[in-house]
């Protein structure tokens, strides 16, 4: 599988938020501006890519000692690790970032989309460089929903018309779901 392959079908087909449902914490959380929502998906690619270069040679040493049972246990740790590295240095080079996350930044430990890719490398049978093109590609998939749904948002902050029973949460999942759904039409693009 080429590597262009491997990222358009993470970005568009396969986006882990928009079709397979995983990190809905933040894409719900974070996504009410534009500017948080990206500094969180710029956040969740760099910790997609760290993570995967780390756990993927991590998991050939689990297999070769037969313990391959571990490997949730053990990527969840290093992804704790790796959040933490992330969250020191924005907390260091960029505090505005780090205050406008607030809490989300350290749920990325608990995102599923940042396991699921790790765990999606190993299961797909990809070798090192395919795995971190997948996590590349799973990264600026999250990075386009938290982008789009920012912009659907902060349309709905200014629109008049919505009856008061969709006001807020119902409303935001009412979106969400027809984004999912949009990005539904992107099956079979890729095989």
């Amino acid at each position: 599988m080429g590597y262009v392959t491997i990222v358009m079908s993470m970005v568009l087909v396969n986006n882990y938020v928009l079709a397979q449902f995983l990190g809905i914490c933040p894409f719900l959380g974070v996504s009410k501006k534009l500017d948080s929502a990206v500094g969180m998906g710029v956040a969740v690619i760099f910790v997609m890519v760290l993570a995967t270069a780390v756990t993927w040679p991590i998991m050939t040493v689990l297999n070769k000692f037969e313990i391959s049972y571990l490997q949730t246990v053990v990527f969840i740790l290093v992804i704790a690790a790796l959040v933490q590295l992330v969250e020191m240095m924005l907390k260091k080079f960029i505090p505005a970032l780090h205050k406008s996350l607030g809490v989300y930044l350290p749920l990325i430990t608990t995102n599923c989309a940042v396991l699921g890719v790790c765990i999606t490398n190993i299961d797909n049978g990809y070798n090192y460089i395919q795995s971190l093109f997948n996590a590349i590609g799973a990264g600026l998939g999250f990075l386009l929903a938290m982008v789009l749904f920012a912009g659907v948002r902060q349309k709905q902050e200014v629109e008049t018309g919505v009856p008061e029973a969709f006001k807020g949460v119902p409303l935001t999942l009412i979106s969400a779901a027809m984004l999912s759904l949009a990005f539904m039409g992107f099956s079979g693009l890729f095989q």
